[in-house]
């Protein structure tokens, strides 16, 4: 060809060259550009940092006085529909050679507005761990972002913030369906059947609630003695350690019940006729604290009925035609939240506490804003 055409075909390969130098250096500045975007995509994925308390930072910095206001605001939405909570998921483990016998319990719920929501896993009645020089069962609570979904903290609580929730539940029953101190009849004692650890948080919610009330107790293993003494001390009240349950029962106006529930641990001849039984043992279907015949003559007040009627002392009057659900005169909710009065006279009144996923909801929104 001639000189004219070489010129124009390596002009040509020329453009071509520069057209793909640009391409080149386009695609470099996109996967540059790109490169912080993946980076950002897969942080996102991986969420913020979890949070962790050991037990004993729990222990030192919660007290059942702190979650009494919110576990109270709790109970009041969940009778208003504002809580939703399932119902607890019960494992058996059964005993082997390689395991158990132990019981598990998953909970768990959400309060409307709130800023968190919990599940809680607490393990139970692994008594062999007695002989291993260990609490006989243990616990976690997760506490969960309500706007992200992602996990906030892991409370390793082994049951102690279960115990915190449950014991202010015992104190707002306390203020709102026991005698008043000053009320014609009263004594202002308060009795403690069972002297374990959840008598122990029952008595410091009641302190909160009562300063100046006087202490009676009762233990079907002997641990009142002990339990008179370091309450005494510890709390600045009188405990007063009873010879016999029956002795306890009758001298007092409130009676917390918290025993393992194999048996029933009161008697209808032995309470006061204002007498407001607190009982928290009954948690399974295999437990009864109660007699029927003190339920059935009670003014009958339960944390949650849908709880209290499978595996609560309610269970136990409806299985044996003493009871049904409509006999049923409140929710716990109800009664802190104005909707049905509490105490009106001189009733029996049974409060049934079987622990719910309100409570467990509450106390985590509470160890999260102290901790967290």
């Amino acid at each position: 060809g001639t000189a004219a055409d070489a010129r124009q075909k390596w002009d040509c390969c020329e453009q071509t060259h520069k057209s793909l130098t640009a391409i080149m250096f386009a695609l470099r500045r996109a996967l540059s550009a790109a490169a912080p975007r993946v980076a950002t995509r897969a942080t996102a994925r991986r969420g913020m940092a979890v949070k962790i308390f050991d037990y004993d930072t729990i222990v030192s910095s919660l007290s059942v006085a702190d979650a009494i206001e919110t576990v109270e605001d709790a109970f009041c939405k969940l009778a208003q529909g504002k809580v939703d909570v399932p119902m607890p998921m019960h494992i058996t483990i059964d005993e082997t050679t390689d395991a158990g016998p132990g019981d598990c319990h998953v909970k768990g719920g959400y309060v409307s507005g709130a800023a968190t929501w919990t599940v809680k896993v607490a393990s139970v009645s692994f008594y062999k761990n007695l002989d291993r020089g260990m609490p006989p069962g243990g616990g976690v609570f997760v506490v969960m972002n309500a706007v992200t979904g992602q996990p906030c903290g892991i409370f390793q609580e082994n049951r102690f913030m279960t115990d915190l929730r449950t014991g202010a539940a015992g104190g707002i029953a306390l203020k709102h369906l026991g005698l008043a101190p000053d009320a014609l009849g009263s004594t202002n004692t308060i009795g403690f059947v069972g002297c374990g650890a959840i008598a122990r948080v029952m008595a410091r919610a009641a302190k909160a609630i009562r300063p100046d009330f006087k202490g009676l107790c009762w233990a079907p293993d002997g641990s009142h003695e002990t339990f008179a003494a370091d309450m005494s001390k510890e709390l600045g009240c009188e405990f007063t350690a009873m010879p016999t349950c029956a002795d306890m029962c009758s001298s007092s106006d409130v009676i917390y019940t918290q025993t393992p529930g194999g048996t029933t641990c009161v008697e209808s001849g032995w309470l006061k006729p204002h007498a407001t039984i607190i009982c928290s043992g009954s948690d399974q279907p295999t437990k009864q604290e109660i007699p029927t015949d003190v339920l059935s003559s009670s003014k009958y007040v339960a944390d949650l009925i849908k709880q209290t009627s499978k595996v609560g002392e309610l269970r136990s009057a409806i299985a044996d035609g003493s009871m049904t659900e409509g006999d049923v005169y409140a929710e716990l909710g109800e009664i802190c939240n104005g909707s049905k009065p509490g105490r009106e006279g001189k009733e029996l009144i049974v409060c049934d506490l079987t622990g719910t996923g309100a409570q467990d909801a509450a106390i985590g929104q509470v160890a999260w804003d102290k901790l967290g």
